[in-house]
Formats: structure tokens, sequence, C-alpha cells
């Protein structure tokens, strides 16, 4: 579990975070929304230690990141998995080659337990037979599973995703969302993700987090948020006509079930 309290955090004379206090829950997928210049990649930034808050907490299982000296730092970042937007696979390394790279950096695992584990990884986000292949070689929805085997290599207790279905199809955007959703259940692990993408927040969002102009303005889950009384939550999410439509079949019909997808 993550928690945040009263975290702030000002550039010049702009307050961007306003004392925002959350929680993300372990086990659960857990979402930041919000629109462009909201503060939520800030409170992501924030989160992974890479902008310092001029004040407030961020609790990694009752650690306080703020107040962590830098070895105490380094420690928890080998619990930390990351999904970047754009994959940041390294070119010149294969899938297999990416996938153990953390391995080698950060344990002292034998090269037979590293392959192992690295094969392990990239079999559970369903790429075997692309271990040899190189990140040109595949197209962007097995680039963003392999940077997922990567990012779960170290078997964290905590997985923070950046925009995971950036420049995906709606079918492979879905795909990613499932896999991120089973691995996050079946390996107990706080997933994070930072989204614009409406249809991962109707579809996997357990615990959603809407930031609006540096305040928490929303907190509650894909079903609570049909009928969230929250007019600048209902203006984001509802904005476009299809997602209208969407709204009035579940008040109608209940919970729209997504497509599956051949994982």
């Amino acid at each position: 579990m993550i928690e945040i309290k009263n975290l702030i955090k000002s550039f010049e004379d702009k307050t961007v975070l306003n004392g925002i206090t959350a929680t993300f829950e372990t086990g659960k997928t857990n979402l930041i929304i919000g629109q462009s210049g909201s503060g939520k990649t800030v409170l992501m930034k924030s989160l992974v230690g890479l902008i310092k808050p001029d004040s407030g907490e961020i609790l990694f299982d009752g650690r306080n990141l703020l107040t962590m000296t830098s070895e105490e730092i380094k420690e928890l970042r080998k619990e930390i998995g990351m999904l970047f937007q754009g994959s940041a696979l390294f070119d010149s390394e294969t899938v297999l080659g990416n996938v153990m790279f953390p391995l080698i950096m950060f344990t002292k695992m034998s090269q037979k337990e590293m392959l192992e584990r690295a094969l392990f990884c990239i079999k559970r986000v369903n790429l075997e037979g692309a271990e040899n292949k190189y990140p040109s070689e595949i197209s962007g929805g097995m680039q963003k599973r392999a940077a997922i085997a990567r990012a779960i290599a170290l078997n964290p207790k905590y997985l923070f995703c950046d925009e995971p279905n950036s420049g995906l199809d709606p079918k492979t955007s879905i795909l990613i969302d499932d896999l991120l959703s089973d691995i996050t259940h079946e390996y107990g692990i706080t997933t994070v993700i930072n989204t614009h993408d409406m249809n991962s927040v109707l579809g996997i969002g357990e615990n959603i987090i809407f930031i609006n102009k540096g305040y928490r303005e929303w907190v509650g889950d894909m079903s609570k948020i049909y009928n969230s009384g929250n007019k600048a939550l209902d203006d984001f999410v509802f904005a476009t006509e299809l997602f209208q439509q969407v709204r009035k079949y579940v008040a109608l019909h209940g919970r729209i079930e997504r497509p599956t997808t051949d994982k």
C-alpha cells in the first residue's frame, strides 16, 4: 500500500499539487486521471522519486520516501517496477536482453537464475518465441508486453505505469489493460497507472483518483464513476458522444462487459 498525505508541490508561484491525500491499495489497479496540466504527472513523478514535493508524506507500507537516506531509497527502488509511456526498450538488446537488464543491474543471481527468471516473465506476458527478436522487429503491443516483463522481472511490490496504452489500437489496449490487471491480482502488487484512456478507467479502474487543478477532486471505482455527482469528473470522463452513450447504456442495463481478447 502507498499512502500520500497532504502533498504540496509548487513551481515558482504556481502550486501544482495542493494538499493531496490518497491511498493506493495493494492488489488493485489504482488509476490517476485528470486533464493535461491537472497535476497528475507531477504526482506520479513524486511517487517514484523524480520530483521532491515541498511538504507532505509518501508512505510505502509505512516508510516515508521523503525522509529516506539515499541508501534507503536505493533499496526501495529494488521493490519498484516501472512501465514507461514509450516502452523505453533498449534498441540494441533483444527482448530477452531487455528483460534480463534489471536482473543484471540489481541482483546477485547466477546467469542460469537470471535466464530462468527472464524467460518466466516473457512467458507470463505471452511473448514466447520473441525472446531473440529486437524491438524494431516486433509490434507496438509486443513492445509494451516486453516492457511489462522487464518491469516485473524483479518481482516488484509496487508497479508504476505511465500512459501504458499510448499509441496502441483499442484491441491491443484492452489486452494490455487485462494483462496489468491480471498481474496485479496474481502477485498482489500495488499498481499505479497514470492514464488518459477512458476505456482503461471504465474497464479496470478499481481505485480511481481524479486530480483537478492540483486538488484531489474525487476518489472511487469504475462502478461509481457513472453517478459520481462531480461535474468536473463528468465533463472529463464523458466528454465525447461515445462515452455519453456508454453512460446511458449502463444506466439502463448495468455495467458493460468489455470484449475478450486472445492473450
